[in-house]
């Protein structure tokens, strides 16, 4: 059991970090703890838990902006945000069911492994929200970088570079976000029985249309069975979903052009408020759509036209899986197996590759012995490890912050 560090300010972090890396001590950089099943597994013998970090220290909006210790939950926030009809448009998913865990995700967390659901096609990524933040890089340096609006140009990004390093580089000890209106009205037209093929071309074409889409999924039959969504479960077939937001007059013209467009390949039907908003949800957290059987879960991102090659490739021989992002990213169900089907999974990506980088493939899930002995994240080309490799040497140059999380 590793022994818990919970420092209860930023200044308490400095000094847990400084003691850390004076000591050559590796620390593993926690908020709720939602998430560590995703990544290598950490060893570290001290946990920095940054949970106590916590609360709201500046929330204006009018201006579209937010504040928060690192260690805020999200829960917290959004329910802020709600009682101002806001919302992080970037839309985190929740993916506790799919880690089995009880621990509440904080924001730190949510943008320190840069998720996004399935609005990132209209939103963008995590990383795109992240206005500023503070933190206490791996030398025992505090640092900020970024502000409160959108154009912030002095200096390096240091901000893009934080969301996704999955704390590796810095204890992140506040940030601050855009957040953005939250829409009106929603509603969801699904399409049954379309192959795969299919589907990716009816979502392209809905997404390449005027209608300022925010959602685009395709559920095979037997995931669509496992909805929670009497529309989708009870459809017996395949089921593809594009949701429209806004305000009411624009949803309900655009809802009405698209059942036309989509009734052309398929039988259509609408869903409204809390049946769309369950459905999405369900797309996000992945959990209750794929098997939870022990089953090994990999998120691959490739060209949206790429899908379902990629797809038929991995399950030729077994498992199950659906997409999002118009088909840009597939949810695989795998057998478990002695490599988690990383030599096939990252094959398939490889296949569809077009003299560049066609893809990459994450392990989301699997056991600690198998998140080991494979490479959960994409193995970078050469140039791009070698530049990874001297941004860690500058933030992080003992390695004491999550020591071996993202790279052996």
């Amino acid at each position: 059991m590793s022994e818990l560090l919970k420092p209860g300010d930023a200044a308490q972090v400095l000094e847990a970090v400084r003691w850390a890396a004076a000591s050559e001590k590796p620390l593993e950089v926690l908020g709720g703890g939602s998430k560590r099943g995703l990544g290598r597994p950490n060893h570290a013998g001290h946990r920095l838990d940054l949970t106590a970090l916590s609360g709201v220290s500046l929330y204006e909006p009018e201006e579209l902006v937010l504040t928060a210790s690192a260690g805020t939950s999200l829960g917290e926030i959004q329910a802020m945000l709600a009682q101002q009809r806001q919302q992080l448009a970037f839309e985190p998913p929740d993916l506790a069911d799919l880690y089995g865990g009880d621990g509440e995700q904080t924001i730190g967390g949510v943008l320190a492994a840069n998720l996004a659901g399935s609005r990132r096609i209209k939103a963008g990524a995590a990383r795109d929200h992240l206005l500023g933040v503070k933190g206490v890089s791996g030398r025992g340096e505090e640092f900020k970088s970024g502000g409160r609006v959108v154009k912030n140009v002095t200096g390096y990004d240091l901000c893009k570079l934080m969301a996704g390093s999955f704390g590796t580089l810095a204890a992140m000890t506040e940030v601050t976000v855009k957040v953005l209106p939250a829409p009106e009205k929603t509603r969801t037209v699904l399409a049954f029985g379309l192959a795969d093929e299919a589907a990716v071309a009816a979502l392209a074409q809905a997404g390449g249309s005027p209608h300022e889409v925010s959602g685009l999924a395709h559920l095979p039959a037997a995931v669509a069975a496992r909805s929670a969504v009497s529309y989708v479960n009870g459809a017996n077939a395949a089921v593809t979903a594009v949701r429209i937001e806004g305000p009411a007059p624009s949803v309900a013209h655009r809802t009405g052009a698209l059942r036309e467009q989509l009734a052309a390949v398929g039988a259509v039907e609408e869903l409204h408020g809390s049946n769309s908003a369950a459905l999405w949800r369900e797309v996000g957290a992945v959990a209750g759509l794929l098997p939870d059987t022990g089953a090994v879960i990999w998120k691959v991102s490739v060209p949206p036209i790429d899908g379902p090659a990629v797809a038929r490739r991995v399950l030729a021989e077994g498992g199950e899986g659906y997409y999002d992002w118009a088909g840009g990213l597939v949810w695989l169900a795998l057998p478990p197996s002695d490599d988690a089907g990383a030599d096939l999974v990252r094959g398939a990506v490889a296949a569809v590759a077009r003299g560049g980088d066609g893809g990459h493939a994450t392990l989301m899930r699997a056991p600690e012995a198998m998140r080991g002995a494979v490479e959960v994240f994409q193995p970078p080309i050469p140039a791009l490890a070698a530049l990874q490799g001297r941004i860690k040497e500058a933030f992080d140059p003992l390695g004491i912050l999550n020591p071996g999380r993202m790279y052996p």
